[in-house]
C-alpha cells in the first residue's frame, strides 16, 4: 500500500476543512490520507465526524479506518468561517511547507492542497507568489510547474494562466509553449500511463487566426513550434480553433488540450464537470493535486460544500502515487 497523502487545511476560514470532513466520510478505508490542521480549527466545525489526532504519518492508515486522520498544526488565531484572519496567514504557507518536507521523505506519497486565499496570505504574511503552482514549484526546486485541469473525459493545460487577457499575446513565447507542451507530454506518459500522449494546441485567436486575417500568432509562432515538435516524435495537432476542439467527437482525438489562456482551458471543463474538476500539478518532483475551487468564504461553515472535487482530487493522486511506487 501507497504510504498516506497529506492533506493540507488551506485557508482555514473558507471551505477546506470542512469538505476534508466530507471526504473521509466517503473515502474512509479506501484512499489513505491525512489533514495538516488546526485540531481547535477543526473541532469547532459543525458535523459529527471523528478525528484521530496523529502524530507520525504512518499512523493514518490505521486511524483513517475509524476517523479522520489529524496531524495537528497550532495557528495563532481562532478561526471564523468566511472571515480569513491575518494572523493565520503565516500558518497557512507553513502548513504547505510541512506536507511538502513529508511527501520529500517519503512519510506522504502525495500532497493534496485546500483552497488558499491569496489576498490573505499576501496581506498577512507578504506572500510573493501568484499561488499554490508557483510556491510549490519553488519549494520543488524546478524553473516552472504547469496546471493541468482533468475531469472525465478531458483534460486542459493553459500556457499563460492568472494574468490579464491583454497581457497573453506578450507574455506568450515560444519557449513558453514549447516548455509546456513538453512538461505535459513527459507527465502523461510517466504518472497517466500514456505511452504517446495526443496533445491538441489551440490557437490563440478566434477561428486560430483563419490564416492571418484575425491575427498572426498562429502562422508566426504555434504552427512552426508544433511542426518542430512533431519532427521529434511527439503527437501534436493543431493550431485548433478552440470553439470546435470541446465537443464529444473532437475530445476523442486527443489526451490534453493546450491552451494559450486561462478561460480559454477553464470554460470547457467547468461546463463539462463543474463539481468534479481536479488541478494537478505536472512537472514538480513529487504528487500534487487540489480541487478546482476556490475558498468560497461565503458558504464556508455553513455545511452547503461539495465536496466532489477535493474526493476526485485524493483519488487522483492516490492513482499517481500507485503508479509511481517501485
Amino acid at each position: 500500500m501507497i504510504a498516506p497523502i497529506a492533506l493540507t487545511c488551506g485557508e482555514p476560514a473558507g471551505i477546506g476543512p470542512e469538505l476534508a470532513l466530507k471526504a473521509w466520510q466517503v473515502l474512509r478505508g479506501k484512499v489513505p490520507f491525512f489533514l495538516i490542521a488546526d485540531p481547535g480549527h477543526m473541532a469547532a466545525l459543525p458535523g459529527n465526524v471523528p478525528l484521530a489526532t496523529i502524530t507520525d504519518p504512518a499512523e493514518a492508515i490505521e486511524a483513517g479506518r475509524r476517523a479522520l486522520p489529524l496531524l495537528a498544526h497550532a495557528f495563532p488565531a481562532a478561526n471564523r468561517p468566511g472571515q480569513p484572519d491575518p494572523e493565520n496567514a503565516a500558518s497557512v504557507i507553513a502548513v504547505i511547507d510541512r506536507a511538502v518536507s513529508l511527501v520529500q521523505s517519503g512519510a506522504a506519497s502525495a500532497i493534496c492542497t485546500g483552497p488558499i486565499h491569496k489576498k490573505a496570505l499576501q496581506d498577512g504574511a507578504g506572500f510573493a507568489f501568484p499561488g499554490h503552482t508557483e510556491y510549490l514549484a519553488h519549494l520543488g526546486g524546478v524553473a516552472r510547474s504547469v496546471m493541468m485541469l482533468a475531469a472525465p473525459g478531458l483534460r486542459v493545460v493553459p500556457v499563460t494562466i492568472h494574468i490579464p487577457l491583454s497581457e497573453v499575446p506578450i507574455r506568450l513565447t515560444e519557449a513558453l509553449l514549447e516548455d509546456t507542451i513538453r512538461i505535459t507530454a513527459r507527465a502523461l506518459a510517466s504518472d497517466f500511463g500514456l505511452a504517446a500522449p495526443r496533445l491538441a494546441i489551440a490557437g490563440l485567436n478566434p477561428h486560430a487566426g483563419e490564416g492571418g486575417a484575425m491575427g498572426l500568432e498562429e502562422i508566426s509562432l504555434i504552427a512552426p513550434l508544433i511542426e518542430r515538435l512533431k519532427g521529434e516524435g511527439l503527437h501534436l495537432s493543431g493550431p485548433h480553433s478552440a470553439d470546435t476542439m470541446f465537443h464529444a467527437e473532437a475530445r476523442s482525438q486527443y489526451d490534453a488540450a493546450i491552451c494559450m489562456y486561462h478561460d480559454q482551458a477553464l470554460i470547457p471543463l467547468k461546463t463539462l464537470d463543474f463539481h468534479g474538476g481536479t488541478n494537478i500539478t505536472l512537472g514538480l518532483p513529487f504528487i500534487r493535486t487540489s480541487p478546482d475551487h476556490g475558498t468560497a468564504l461565503d458558504i464556508a461553515g455553513k455545511g452547503r460544500a461539495n465536496p466532489s472535487s477535493l474526493i476526485a482530487a485524493l483519488k487522483q493522486a492516490a492513482t499517481m502515487a500507485e503508479r509511481r511506487a517501485p
